[in-house]
């Protein structure tokens, strides 16, 4: 019982004392509105809007590992098995994260991952435009 216990106060204590979020961690320009979030095991996290909730379930265990800068309290529940992509954001919507699972495409030998459809015909339309926003 003392062992859980501790568990418990431990956790409260790790995850009160991240600093306060204040920025969507998938549109990174974006300030959280408080009544946009989702719990991941057990941490509150706080959105921009419903889209970002929406994006956030189709792969959050990545999202936890790559959003601790703008949303540090994920550091005391991400992953430390998942690795990054080098390419972290769409290449023509600079500031909307990507994941694993983003639409892709080939192009000049590597993939290159887009947060929307629309991004995809963007940059097929005009890929030197949009090339210089790719690590």
């Amino acid at each position: 019982m003392i062992v859980v216990t501790a568990f418990f106060v431990g956790f409260v204590v790790t995850t009160q004392a991240a600093p306060k979020q204040t920025i969507c961690p998938l549109m990174i320009e974006e300030v959280i509105d408080e009544e946009e979030f989702l719990t991941y095991k057990g941490v509150k996290v706080f959105m921009c809007c419903g889209s970002c909730r929406e994006m956030w379930a189709k792969n959050p265990d990545y999202f936890a590992v790559v959003c601790q800068e703008q949303a540090p309290q994920l550091k005391a529940v991400a992953s430390t098995k998942i690795k990054p992509l080098k390419q972290l954001f769409c290449p023509v919507y600079a500031n909307h994260r990507v994941h694993p699972k983003s639409l892709s495409i080939e192009h000049e030998g590597k993939t290159i991952y887009f947060s929307k459809k629309r991004a995809v015909s963007r940059f097929k339309a005009n890929p030197k435009k949009y090339l210089k926003n790719l690590p």
